[in-house]
């Protein structure tokens, strides 16, 4: 079993900037793929971000490149997310997943692991 728990939601106000964290446990992390989601009132769930911790590649929903950023500290087994110059079509709930070998990272059904999600809502 996995545990994700994700971290650092809250109300901000547009063009500001929140930093969410995803801490795992149950496993040793370095060769999982580690995502985040969003899914908004109404809405269906979408990809944001996803980072593979062996080898540092990244990918970004083009909605969100320029302004958010992944990372991951491996001997935390946490993976963040910095969000600047938010907007108030930002605002959902942020989900956490993570999947041993995922080939398509922008493909929600592929994640094996989902954490309970954290909410972002910014102000406009």
């Amino acid at each position: 079993q996995v545990l994700l728990v994700e971290s650092g939601g809250g109300l901000v106000q547009a063009g500001g900037s929140l930093r969410l964290s995803c801490a795992a446990s149950g496993r040793t992390f370095s060769m999982y793929v580690m995502a985040w989601f969003r899914q908004a009132p109404g809405k269906e769930r979408e990809f944001v971000a996803a980072i593979r911790w062996s080898g540092g590649y990244t990918y970004y929903a083009d909605s969100v490149k320029g302004r958010f950023t992944i990372s991951r500290d491996n001997a935390k087994n946490t993976v963040y997310l910095q969000m600047d110059s938010l907007k108030p079509d930002d605002t959902a709930v942020y989900y956490c997943a993570a999947d041993p070998d995922l080939v398509v990272l922008s493909a929600q059904s592929g994640y094996r692991y989902w954490g309970q999600g954290t909410q972002v809502t910014v102000s406009s």
